[in-house]
């Protein structure tokens, strides 16, 4: 059988038609703005199809070719502009990366299903069961999908790849790829893998912890819109690992309840970011689609030009800030939930690692609130700072129409939070895990609970209309009351009012560029230009600055370093060394024979004492030989 409808796959097909029939509308008006039209229209569909052929494959073979075909179709969409000024460089570095976790999935499947790709995740874990290094099969596992989600340290090429992209493809990709593989961490985690010792969880949250800080981190230096958002989505998919590391950790220690509890919060922050993140990459292209530029610092004044896209993106911008009572506000106070529910556990390490993981979702949450300020209000608040925004209007009805159904998932996932969750829970339920919906809902939809003894009560729908009674009468009283209105020119403590005297971009962030100047490590550029005898008097002033990721600067540079030395080497062995080239072989040939039977068989100390001095002397003898 190649493929699975378990209510599991089912759920994931829903959650990539939600984030794929608002994209068409979206994509069909954005298509006159890309010249190679029929490149992309190939690529696209492949693309959606090979993610739904992902999430219903019942075997190794089928997921393999389906993630494959999502990752070059993916690579090729990515490469439908390619004079845009890095393209090629992104393309490259997605190519990498998203083919290293590939060999890692491999590794797995070939180790997991014994060498025979069609048998079905059932047998699977069958064979792991009796697998003698379970923990290899889990970093295996770890790797190949956290390279694909984004998470830390596997995250780099996320703000290379999606500005690059076509604004379409950047939402498909940020909304509904990476949640592939979550699919992938749910599946094989809980259908393979399952059980799991504690430290499996405490990694995955403490993952999840560091990816939602650096995302947030680094979108807030960020200018360009795109790399912005991009950059969010390593967070949120942080936030998703501390849910779902939460859900490994409580399932270890035998709290079933709150295991489930804890899987269905990662699973609502799932949807709620494939809706809101879409929703802002869609609000982002027609920003870009009309001014031309992903720079924010050249935005302003687009609320009144382009009202829909204004206020769509600010609905998601809201949301993904997590206020009450949206639907990112819901599943992030059940992550806090789960977190807080961890307070009778005794263990050290978790005593070190969930309150770590509380500290940095709590600093994420305000941090992403201070980010959005800045992306909404230097967008589409103020007045224009260049001409491109002051000649811009709203976009074409096809890219309204598909922002706006976007927009109806936001809301549909705050308005119907119980029916999402029943959905979820029937998920779970069926990968063995304990029900947890009643638990969450004993007095019906209007009241939200957690599970732990002594936990939280939300009431989302009551604080909604609240908020909107609240509004409603205000409105009113404003109306009958009539308040006069008076319009002057703004006090700027004497000077005169204009773009260039406007928060910047830059201006905003600078507080907290420099509170974590030992993070960022910026490159600043200040250029001034002086009247002559006037130091204090100048003509023209720029000021520039630049924050290239620590990750990027310390991790991938030396990798990139050791791999061009090593190249060298090998080269030069190859070319003028024709003999010490073929003993390396000869010698790898070795090692790699070892190693299959160390792994695929029962692991004997004194064999291995025998192999290793065999590697040693062979090594000695044909590669280092006599010394001159």
């Amino acid at each position: 059988m190649a493929f699975l409808f378990d209510p599991l796959s089912v759920l994931f097909v829903f959650l990539i038609l939600l984030g794929a029939v608002p994209n068409l509308f979206y994509s069909r008006g954005y298509l006159p703005h890309i010249e190679r039209r029929w490149h992309y229209r190939i690529h696209y569909f492949a693309f959606i199809l090979s993610m739904l052929g992902v999430v219903v494959a019942a075997n190794g073979v089928t997921f393999l070719l389906f993630w494959e075909l999502m990752s070059l179709t993916s690579w090729q969409l990515i490469l439908t502009e390619p004079e845009e000024e890095g393209t090629i460089p992104a393309t490259r570095f997605y190519f990498f990366m998203t083919h290293f976790g590939f060999v890692f999935l491999l590794l797995f499947f070939l180790i997991a299903t014994d060498g025979d790709l069609e048998i079905g995740f059932a047998q699977m874990h069958g064979i792991v069961a009796h697998f003698a290094y379970p923990s290899l099969l889990f970093f295996f596992l770890l790797l190949g999908f956290l390279s694909k989600a984004g998470a830390v340290p596997l995250h780099v090429w996320l703000p290379y790849a999606h500005p690059a992209a076509p604004s379409p493809v950047s939402a498909l990709m940020s909304g509904v790829m990476l949640k592939i593989a979550i699919y992938g961490m749910f599946r094989f985690f809980l259908d393979v893998l399952y059980p799991w010792p504690l430290e499996w969880g405490i990694l995955v949250l403490v993952v999840g912890a560091l990816s939602s800080l650096v995302g947030v981190l680094y979108a807030l230096s960020e200018h360009d819109i795109k790399a912005l958002l991009a950059n969010h989505s390593i967070e949120n998919i942080g936030i998703i690992l501390i849910g779902f590391g939460m859900g490994m950790i409580f399932d270890t220690l035998g709290l079933g309840i709150l295991s489930s509890f804890a899987f269905i919060a990662a699973l609502f922050h799932t949807f709620n970011h494939m809706s809101f993140k879409s929703l802002l990459f869609m609000g982002a292209g027609s920003v870009l689609h009309e001014t031309h530029t992903k720079n924010i610092e050249a935005y302003g004044g687009l609320i009144k030009a382009m009202p829909i896209t204004a206020w769509t993106f600010l609905l998601a911008a809201v949301s993904i800030s997590a206020l009450p009572p949206t639907n990112g506000f819901l599943s992030e106070w059940m992550i806090f939930q789960s977190l807080l529910s961890s307070n009778t556990i005794t263990d050290m390490s978790l005593k070190l690692a969930i309150p770590f993981a509380i500290f940095a979702l709590a600093l994420t949450g305000g941090l992403a609130i201070a980010c959005f300020v800045k992306a909404y209000g230097i967008t589409f608040l103020g007045l224009q700072r260049s001409a491109n925004a002051r000649h811009a209007h709203e976009v074409n009805p096809a890219m309204r129409l598909g922002m706006l159904a976007m927009a109806g998932v936001v809301l549909s996932l705050m308005l119907f939070a119980p029916s999402y969750i029943r959905l979820f829970d029937i998920a779970l339920v069926s990968l063995g895990r304990v029900g947890a919906y009643d638990a969450i809902f004993p007095e019906g939809i209007w009241h939200m609970h957690s599970v732990a003894i002594n936990g939280g009560v939300v009431s989302p729908l009551i604080l909604l209309a609240s908020l909107l009674a609240v509004t409603g009468l205000l409105l009113y009283a404003y109306r009958a009351l009539g308040v006069k209105e008076r319009l002057h020119r703004t006090w700027a403590c004497g000077y005169r009012t204009g773009p260039r005297t406007q928060y910047s971009a830059t201006g905003f962030a600078g507080p907290i560029r420099r509170f974590f100047s030992w993070l960022y490590r910026p490159q600043e550029h200040l250029h001034r230009e002086s009247i002559p005898g006037h130091e204090s008097k100048f003509t023209d002033s720029s000021y520039e600055v630049h924050v290239r990721p620590l990750f990027e600067r310390s991790l991938y540079d030396s990798v990139a370093a050791a791999a061009n030395w090593v190249s060298y080497w090998v080269y030069r062995l190859a070319h003028f060394e024709q003999t010490r080239y073929a003993a390396m072989i000869f010698n790898l040939t070795l090692m790699v024979l070892f190693s299959y039977r160390i792994f695929a068989h029962e692991f004997s100390w004194a064999t291995f004492a025998l192999e290793s001095v065999v590697m040693v002397i062979s090594i000695k003898v044909l590669i280092i030989g006599e010394k001159e």
